[in-house]
């Protein structure tokens, strides 16, 4: 093999690592944050929304995304090597350092403050507590038993931020999508967190699961409940109708097969659950869609 073919595959084989870093391979990240950004942009919209902002929030949703798997993995560079789900990520194996993983936080950051540049500056003054959001919620599974919170705070705050692109204020429905949103992270990042329960405990990680025990299961339904209570809340107060009803109504149906796959707390069945979540999300922006479609014809 001659140096450039060398070369060639250290390159091929670096940029795969970077890949693996921002979680290319698992876009599941990328669909939980997008999915309340949508429900935002439509009902913000009344179902028309301008169609550069929505890219500018798509685009935005991947690159913060990528970002905060980036910052996520610097910050559990020590522990990741402790954990058999997350043993085999690049910053664990040393394939990539940390100083290139902050490198990689801090481009895809700026590229989508970039983004965020096109809109307008009651937006863009709200960018920055979306970044700062996503920089300390990896570190708080060492400080706070509620490290879910924090990421629900952080990746819905895209609500606010889009009923404020669209419309330049924050109503009082814009809140309480962002509260179902916050509680929708709790929901999905417990299931997640059932997963790798035996090994945080071992090594003095935090999460919701092991602050609720066995009473995980019950603290999720209750959330599960709250939730779609919210959401019923938020398509009275923005005079949403049949469709609406009928995506909240299969949403609930999702939330109740999730229950049914934790029910024995198997490591695979939690992870299912945790997945499941992108059709819930689906659901309600499908009847959000469908409910302002048909109200224009």
């Amino acid at each position: 093999m001659t140096t450039n073919e060398v070369h060639v595959v250290g390159m091929r084989d670096k940029l795969t690592h970077y890949a693996n870093l921002i979680r290319l391979d698992r876009p599941i990240g990328i669909l939980l944050l997008l999915w309340p950004s949508l429900w935002a942009l439509w009902i913000a919209s009344k179902g028309n929304p301008p169609w550069e902002v929505v890219v500018i929030f798509i685009l935005g949703v991947a690159l913060m995304r990528s970002a905060g798997c980036a910052i996520n993995d610097f910050a559990d560079r020590n522990i990741d090597g402790k954990v058999e789900r997350t043993s085999k990520r690049p910053l664990a194996t040393g394939a990539i350092s940390p100083k290139e993983a902050l490198g990689v936080f801090v481009v895809l950051s700026l590229i989508a403050f970039g983004l965020v540049l096109l809109l307008n500056w009651q937006t863009i003054a709200m960018s920055f507590v979306a970044v700062t959001l996503a920089a300390i919620y990896p570190f708080m599974k060492r400080y706070t038993n509620l490290p879910q919170l924090v990421l629900g705070m952080a990746f819905g705050w895209a609500v606010p931020m889009a009923f404020m692109a669209v419309t330049e204020a924050v109503p009082h429905a814009a809140w309480l999508l962002y509260i179902a949103t916050v509680i929708w992270a709790l929901i999905y990042d417990t299931q997640y967190a059932m997963v790798d329960r035996e090994d945080d405990i071992r090594i003095g990680v935090k999460s919701t699961a092991i602050l609720f025990g066995v009473y995980d299961r019950f603290m999720i339904g209750l959330l599960q409940l709250s939730m779609l209570g919210i959401l019923l809340l938020v398509g009275n107060k923005s005079e949403l109708g049949d469709f609406y009803w009928l995506g909240v109504a299969i949403a609930g149906c999702f939330a109740l097969y999730q229950q049914v796959l934790i029910r024995g707390r198997e490591r695979e069945a939690c992870f299912k659950a945790f997945l499941n979540n992108n059709w819930f999300g689906a659901s309600i922006f499908i009847g959000l869609v469908l409910d302002y479609t048909i109200k224009s014809i």
